[in-house]
This record gives structure tokens, C-alpha cells and sequence, in this order.
């Protein structure tokens, strides 16, 4: 790995969140500024804590914490998804984003607990 970039939960991060992106700017104008607002912040906040994270990854604590702050905010994203749906979308329209966000849940957990019981700070 030579870059945050190489992270397979970075790359599917980065991804979701341009999809989620795009997905907002079909919203009515009046949720462009709330839900479509808070929805995007929390989708690239994932990406951007595993890039500060992995920055960090000299000091496993460090490297852990922002990983913790990426899962929270896939949580919360997904919260945000999954009411955007049922009040735009009439849950039908984001079932494959959701179940994507749900996926990059677990996938950011298992790699959390893979730095937590094996990382090396000598790296």
C-alpha cells in the first residue's frame, strides 16, 4: 500500500459518495440544504477520515480513531439515505445505495478490526 488511495474501502467510499452526490441534486430545491446537504457532508466525510486516518497510520491510535469516525459516519449516512428514500423516493429508489452503504459498514468494520488486533506501527 502506498496510499490511502490503494484502500479498497477509500476507493468504495470515494465512489458512493459521488453517486449520493448526484442523487442529491435530483431532490427538491428545499432539501438541497438540508437532508441533501447533511447526506453529502456524511458520505465524503467517510472518505476523508480513511485518507486522515491512513495519514496517520504511524500511530495506530490515531489510525484507529479516524477509522472509528469514517464508521460513524456510514452510520449516518445511511440513517440520512434511508429517510431520503422513504420520504423521496417512497422506498423504492435507493435500495441499491443503501444496501452499498451497508456493505462499505461492514467492509470499514472488518478493516477496523483488522488494524486494531494486527497493525504494525512501524510501517
Amino acid at each position: 500500500m502506498n496510499s490511502f488511495r490503494d484502500l479498497e474501502i477509500y476507493q468504495m467510499a470515494y465512489k458512493l459518495a459521488i453517486k449520493v452526490h448526484k442523487m442529491t441534486m435530483q431532490l427538491p430545491q428545499y432539501e438541497m440544504y438540508e437532508q441533501g446537504s447533511q447526506v453529502r457532508r456524511s458520505t465524503k466525510s467517510i472518505k476523508d477520515n480513511i485518507a486522515e486516518g491512513y495519514g496517520r497510520r504511524r500511530y495506530k491510535n490515531e489510525f484507529v480513531r479516524f477509522l472509528v469516525f469514517a464508521h460513524a459516519s456510514s452510520d449516518e449516512a445511511l440513517s440520512q439515505l434511508t429517510m431520503i428514500d422513504e420520504i423521496h423516493f417512497e422506498s423504492k429508489g435507493l435500495t441499491d445505495l443503501i444496501s452499498e452503504y451497508e456493505i462499505l459498514g461492514k467492509k470499514l468494520n472488518k478493516f477496523l478490526e483488522y488494524v486494531e488486533k494486527n497493525w504494525n506501527e512501524n510501517l
